[in-house]
C-alpha cells in the first residue's frame, strides 16, 4: 500500500486554485522530485501535505501505517533561523517532540533515537557545539538529523541544498540518496533540474500542466525536455 496517495488534489487560497485535479502517489524508498515554474504551487502543495494549509478539493490519503503527525520535515532556513543559539544536541532532539506528546522531556528511546540521527548524518562529535557557529552544509545535516527524529518512512524536503556550495550540494544528495536506498520516502522540491531527474526516482512537475512519473520517462516527455532545455526553474 502507498504511503501517500493524492487524488484530483486542487490547492489554492480562497476561491482562487494555483493547482488543479492533481493525483499521484509515493511508496516507501520513493525519491519523489516536484519541479516547476516560480509560482507554480510546489510549497504549497507541501504545506498541504503537511497539514498546515487545507486543500481547497479532492483527497490526500497515508497508508502503510502512516500518521500525519509522522512526517519529518526539513524547510528552507531564514536567516533569523541559520542563527539560532542552541546547541545542535537541543535542535535535533527537539525532531522527537512530537513523539513526547504532552510530555516535559525526552525518554531514553527518544534521545538515542537523536544520537542515531546525528550518527547517519555524520555530527555526533558536534552534539555541543553552537548551531549558529556551524558552515551551512554542517546545519544542513543538523536539521535533516532532526527531520529523521520525526519520521521512519515519510521525509518532505524545501530546496535543501539552496545556497551551499558544490562540494557540499553534492554530500547532501548522497546522504538523501542514502535514505532512500534504506527505505525512506522523500519528496523533495527542487530548481536543480538536472540533479533531480539524475538523482530521483520519480518526478512530479506542476504549473502549466502537469507529469507524474518516473524520471527516465520525465526526460522522454515533452514537458521534461523543455524544461531540462530551458534550465528548469531558476531561484
Amino acid at each position: 500500500m502507498a504511503l501517500l496517495t493524492v487524488r484530483d488534489l486542487s490547492l489554492g487560497y480562497e476561491s482562487h486554485a494555483i493547482l488543479e485535479h492533481l493525483s499521484f502517489e509515493v511508496n516507501a524508498g520513493d525519491y519523489l522530485c516536484v519541479v516547476g515554474e516560480n509560482g507554480s504551487g510546489k510549497s504549497t502543495l507541501m504545506r498541504t501535505i503537511l497539514g498546515l494549509q487545507r486543500p481547497l478539493g479532492g483527497t490526500i490519503a497515508f497508508g502503510d501505517g502512516l500518521k500525519p503527525n509522522e512526517i519529518g520535515y526539513l524547510p528552507q532556513q531564514t536567516a533569523i533561523q541559520r542563527d539560532f543559539p542552541a546547541t545542535v544536541w537541543e535542535i535535533v532532539l527537539s525532531g522527537c517532540q512530537a513523539r513526547a506528546g504532552r510530555r516535559a522531556f525526552y525518554n531514553r528511546e527518544e534521545k538515542a533515537l537523536a544520537a542515531q540521527s546525528l550518527e547517519r548524518m555524520g555530527m555526533e562529535g558536534f552534539r555541543k557545539r553552537c548551531y549558529r557557529e556551524l558552515s551551512g552544509g554542517q546545519q544542513q545535516r543538523v536539521l535533516l538529523a532532526r527531520a529523521l527524529c520525526a519520521t521512519r518512512k515519510l521525509l518532505l524536503m524545501d530546496e535543501p541544498v539552496s545556497g551551499l556550495d558544490p562540494k557540499v550540494t553534492a554530500e547532501m544528495y548522497g546522504l538523501i540518496e542514502q535514505l532512500s536506498r534504506g527505505g525512506v520516502a522523500i519528496i523533495m522540491i527542487s530548481h536543480d533540474i538536472a540533479a533531480a531527474t539524475r538523482c530521483a526516482t520519480h518526478i512530479l512537475h506542476v504549473g502549466h500542466g502537469a507529469f507524474f512519473g518516473t524520471a527516465q520517462a520525465y526526460r522522454l516527455s515533452a514537458m521534461g525536455r523543455r524544461f531540462l532545455a530551458e534550465g528548469g526553474d531558476q531561484p
